[in-house]
Parts: C-alpha cells; structure tokens; sequence
C-alpha cells in the first residue's frame, strides 16, 4: 500500500525567493531518491515563465529532475508525463481557472490516480488549496469565494491567513452565518503535511508560523492549533 501525501504551503517558498529552500527540502525528504523526478504545473498563473524559471533555478540546486507541464501552449501527454513523476508541485494563481483548465484537459482524474500511487502532492496558495474539498480564493477580483476543489482530502481549506488582510475576517464571517462548519487555515511561510488522507504535521519555516482548525460548535468560534 502506497503512503499518500500532500503538502499545502499557505505561502512563500522559491515562488517569491529563493533563499535558503526549507520547504522545498521538506518536500524532497519524503521521496527516498538521490534524484527525484518533480513536475511543476504553473497552470493558476498561466504558464508564467518567471514563475517557472525560479522553479527550475529551485529545484536544480537541489538535485532534482526538474519538468513542468504547459497548458498555454501545446500541451504533452499527461498521464504519462505525470505518473512518471516522484512529486508533483501546483503554483499559485487563479485557483478557478486553473480547476476548470484542469478538468479540461482530465488532469484531476490523472492526478488522483498519481497521488492513489504514492506520488508527493505538493504547491502553494492555489496549488495548496486545490488538494481540499473546498478552498477560500481570491480568483475573484473584489470578493472572497469558497469554490469546489479537487477533493483528495476532506474539509475547507484557506491559504495566507495571516498575510492578507481580508482572509481572517471572512473566515470568522463565513463559520458565524454557518456556511461552513470549520476550515483550515494555513499561514504563510507554513505548510500543513497530509499523510494518508487524515494525519496532520504543521511545517513552520518562517518566524513561529502555524496551521490553525477554525471551526463552530455550538455558536462559538474555537482554534485548533494543528
């Protein structure tokens, strides 16, 4: 039986420096390779090809073999070039356009099939939340949104929560009106590692950061430090 796992960065990482590749190294402990095959899929930014040079400049030094998957230009076979993999890594971006590209093309049911495999899941901020049932987007441009994300795991997922002003707030607002009954709320510089669908391990690699459960019972608001 194969050990699943995913790793929800809530921010940071080679994506704005390259510094000195914490989270990044974690990702590569869990595959046991000198040379692991990772794959980026840049799709939520569309393909931005700074975002993937940092990736490749990222993951060279680190002695990776290092691909992407274009969707903005002609793109490769998919189940092929994904099931190859050792870990694959989503960018962060547009988290809706990039489910609705994907669900195109059937990436969603290629990756299922990957991470079923034992293949790393890993990204940031849409590349984060996208693992989740559910996930809190700004893809919208004035307004948060809750929108339907791949569902590999269970719950309701928030990246940035404590870098972007609005998120903390719509939370609270969105638990209190019993939208929703509870959501996981990941900082930045800060990765929650799922192991096998429900085993949770905070990664801090930024200043004291923290995985934090929202949730409501009984008309009270209770934390959850993960």
């Amino acid at each position: 039986m194969h050990i699943k796992n995913i790793v929800a960065i809530g921010g940071g990482g080679f994506g704005r420096s390259l510094g000195s590749l914490e989270i990044e190294k974690y990702i590569i402990s869990l595959v046991n390779k000198k040379n692991p095959k990772i794959c980026f899929i840049p799709t939520a930014s569309g393909d931005n090809d700074l975002y993937k040079l940092n990736f490749y400049r990222a993951f060279s030094k680190l002695n990776c073999i290092t691909s992407h998957i274009d969707f903005f230009s002609r793109t490769e076979e998919l189940e092929e070039k994904v099931l190859a993999q050792d870990i694959i890594y989503v960018g962060g971006g547009n988290t809706k356009s990039m489910i609705a590209v994907w669900n195109e093309w059937n990436l969603h049911t290629i990756l299922k099939k990957a991470y079923s495999n034992g293949i790393v899941m890993s990204g940031v901020s849409a590349g984060a939340i996208c693992w989740f049932e559910k996930g809190i987007t700004d893809s919208y441009a004035d307004k948060l949104e809750i929108i339907d994300c791949l569902g590999f795991v269970n719950g309701i997922a928030c990246p940035h929560f404590d870098e972007e002003k609005e998120r903390e707030p719509y939370v609270y607002q969105i638990l209190q009106k019993e939208i929703i009954k509870s959501c996981i709320c990941i900082e930045g510089n800060c990765a929650l590692h799922i192991k096998n669908d429900f085993e949770y391990i905070s990664i801090n690699f930024g200043k004291n950061k923290k995985c934090i459960r929202i949730f409501n019972e009984n008309n009270q608001l209770n934390k959850e430090i993960l």
